[in-house]
């Protein structure tokens, strides 16, 4: 396997944030945008997600501030499975007017007019929504954790999938087949339960996402930022996806207890990552 490597190598810049990628095959990407990506690919590049995020802080550092970038990234990570090119594109300024979104969702709106002026939010606003006028079917590629791993990603990967190198990278990545596979299987334990409506409901929505992309694709669940900011030693230790699968597999051995326990200590311990956003 060859690739162009999301994990950065040096010190972050920010956000502290996990990501969920779709590496699609080359076949899946119509003309020109297939002719793009082989030619990008040939050329070698290798981009990172520092680089990602720098050139899309880059973008955003500009007066009057904008919000979101005001271009759309032409740039990719890519990957080579078994002689097969995938290619997972940035889609920056996509992706910044979806964060936007959950931004105003998220924050007190003096903090949010503090960061962002109401009328750079409008003007992203409107912006995106002539945008989606012409293109009604796009989606990204990459979704963002801030501060997190949602609990509902580990469904997809596997403890053998998982890869950790200190300092470097700690990700999963599965064939989209068995990704898709074990969403489903999931989704029917937890439907079936009591107590785990939130978790189901977040899987739909993954599957939904999921569903957009080439059967052959691949899956990536990547810790990103999250390597810098939690204590080496709890990285290491760190068993998130098998953990949620040992309480699903207990529920659906009719253990409620026992996958109660294991679900309220995981959710726990994330939690307790998640509240650092609002630490100052």
């Amino acid at each position: 396997m060859s690739e162009s490597p999301p994990s950065a190598r040096s010190a972050p810049t920010v956000p502290y944030a996990s990501y969920l990628r779709v590496y699609e095959p080359l076949a899946a990407f119509p003309e020109p945008e297939r002719t793009h990506w082989a030619d990008y690919a040939r050329r070698g590049a290798a981009p990172t997600a520092q680089d990602e995020l720098r050139r899309s802080l880059t973008d955003l550092v500009r007066v009057p501030v904008v919000g979101v970038p005001a271009h759309e990234s032409a740039d990719a990570f890519t990957a080579e499975v078994d002689g097969v090119l995938l290619v997972c594109p940035w889609r920056t300024r996509l992706r910044g007017w979806l964060a936007l979104q959950e931004l105003v969702d998220q924050f007190p709106r003096p903090v949010l007019d503090a960061a962002l002026p109401p009328v750079a939010r409008r003007r992203a606003t409107e912006e995106y929504e002539r945008w989606r006028e012409r293109n009604p079917d796009a989606r990204p590629w990459i979704r963002t954790g801030v501060w997190q791993v949602p609990l509902r990603w580990f469904v997809l990967v596997a403890e053998e999938e998982r890869e950790y190198l200190p300092g470097e990278r700690l990700r999963y990545r599965t064939p989209m087949v068995q990704a898709r596979r074990r969403l489903a299987r999931a989704l029917r334990t937890l439907r079936e339960a009591d107590g785990y409506g939130a978790l189901a409901d977040g899987l739909v929505e993954v599957g939904s996402w999921l569903e957009e992309f080439h059967p052959r694709s691949m899956v990536e669940l990547d810790y990103g930022g999250l390597l810098h900011a939690l204590p080496a030693a709890g990285l290491a230790a760190d068993r998130s996806a098998a953990e949620l699968a040992a309480g699903i597999a207990a529920l659906r051995a009719g253990d409620a207890e026992g996958a109660a326990e294991a679900y309220a200590e995981l959710a726990d311990r994330w939690r307790a990552v998640r509240e650092r956003l609002f630490a100052n």
